[in-house]
Parts: structure tokens; sequence; C-alpha cells
């Protein structure tokens, strides 16, 4: 596992502005996906329920949202609610499912004048009605934003992402609308949920974990991987500088020389 460990006494004599600027000189990275761990680890080491993580981690989508747009990314997934989640207690699922509305609910306003578009990836069917109306209401007042999208993965799995895309390309070449030797790699992209948006530059997951947990397989086949110990209510402006600092060092060759 790649662990970044930044000079301190280096890093202390910039500001978050500062080194904001310096970042922007370089390639910034136009899509990244977080996976957002850690609110639960959060919560515990302060002897809190696990839902007031999941409160906190609301605030940190809202500044690291924030930074994105000032630094030029083009596009943010976060990954909120996976097909898995509906496994944990109801009392903690039913506030998952909430989040979407008190986030919209109080950030639409500075999402619509930061002229970010909100959109969604998952299977909205089984999500509960308050959810669905809070997602379609920031979806249709910002759809005519062309700045940053901001896209939630909500009861998102990405195998069940690529099966229904497998069943669809099944069922046009049935039809004879699509031709078995005309599927690419390209071709199949736009069967999935993601259609419309570049493939991740940059994955960055927060609290030490180091797995994908079912999240843009097909999407991230050559994207850049950034692991933090850091839990996602503690992940901060630096901590989001830190990332993309090293994402900046590498170098990406897809396969080439």
């Amino acid at each position: 596992m790649f662990r970044w460990k930044k000079d301190k006494k280096k890093e202390e004599q910039l500001t978050i502005d500062e080194r904001m600027k310096r970042v922007k000189q370089g390639e910034v990275p136009e899509h990244i996906a977080i996976i957002m761990d850690g609110n639960g680890r959060w919560a515990k080491k302060r002897a809190l329920p696990r839902i007031a993580g999941h409160h906190e981690g609301m605030k940190t989508v809202r500044r690291t949202t924030k930074l994105a747009n000032e630094l030029g990314v083009k596009a943010l997934t976060v990954y909120a609610f996976s097909t898995e989640n509906w496994k944990r207690p109801k009392d903690e699922v039913d506030y998952l499912l909430r989040l979407p509305e008190e986030f919209l609910g109080t950030f639409l306003p500075e999402l619509i004048e930061e002229n970010v578009r909100v959109q969604i990836i998952g299977d909205q069917e089984k999500l509960p009605l308050h959810t669905v109306k809070a997602v379609s209401t920031a979806l249709e007042k910002t759809k005519h934003n062309d700045g940053l999208v901001l896209n939630f993965a909500l009861n998102y799995g990405s195998r069940a992402e690529i099966l229904e895309g497998i069943k669809q390309v099944a069922k046009d070449i049935e039809e004879g609308s699509l031709e078995v030797g005309d599927l690419s790699e390209e071709r199949f992209s736009s069967y999935l949920m993601t259609k419309g948006l570049k493939d991740p530059d940059l994955l960055i997951r927060t609290s030490g974990e180091i797995r994908l947990s079912n999240f843009m397989l097909w999407q991230l086949a050559y994207t850049e991987f950034y692991f933090t110990d850091v839990l996602w209510p503690d992940f901060d402006a630096d901590h989001f500088i830190d990332a993309l600092e090293v994402y900046q060092g590498r170098s990406r060759r897809f396969g080439g020389v």
C-alpha cells in the first residue's frame, strides 16, 4: 500500500491558498471518485452514536465539493450508499437515507450559486420516496449548470451496474440495434450509469481500508489510487491537497512505456 508522508516542516510554511495555487499549476484530475469511509469509527472514538459520524461526514462532502470546484475539478463522484449498506442496522440505514434530503436541503442554494450540477448513479427504485424527492429536486434545479458535476452513488453496486449493462447489450443485439462486432470498450461504457462522465483519474479512500467495495469496477481500470488512514469526517483541505499532490507526482502511462 502507498502511504503518503508529507514533510510537515515544509508544508507548515505554506497556507492552504498557497498550496491550492501550486496544485492549480499542475495537472488537476478531471474526475475524482471518493470512497468516504470511517464515519462510524470517528463517532466511536468520541463515544457518539454512528449517525453522528455520518452527520459530520456530510459536512466533509460539502467542503470537499467546494474545494474541488475551486481547483477546477470537472466531476466528483462520492460513494454515499452501497447496495450492501442495507445490511446495516435499520436505524442507521434510515438515517443514511435521510442524509441526501438534509444535505441537499441546506446545500442546494450554494450548489446553484457555484454552478454545480447534481447527478446520481444507482438503483433509485429501492430508495424511499423522501430520498428520491430530494434528489429529483436537486437534479431539476441544477440541470442547466455546467460547472462541476457532483455525482452521488446512491444504492449503487458496480457488479449490478455491469450486469444490467450486459443485459441491455444482449437485448440490443437480439433486437438488431447492435452488432456483436460493433461492441467495444467505449460502446459498452455507454451502457453503464456513468455514461457521459470521463472515467475517474483519481480514487481516494479514507480510513485505512484498502479495497474497492464494489465501487466503479469497470471505470477504475486505469485510475490512480490514494489511500489514507484519515477518517472521512477529519478529511480536510490539507488532506485533499495531499492526495492531489501525490497524483501530480505520478506518471500515468496507461499500459504504455
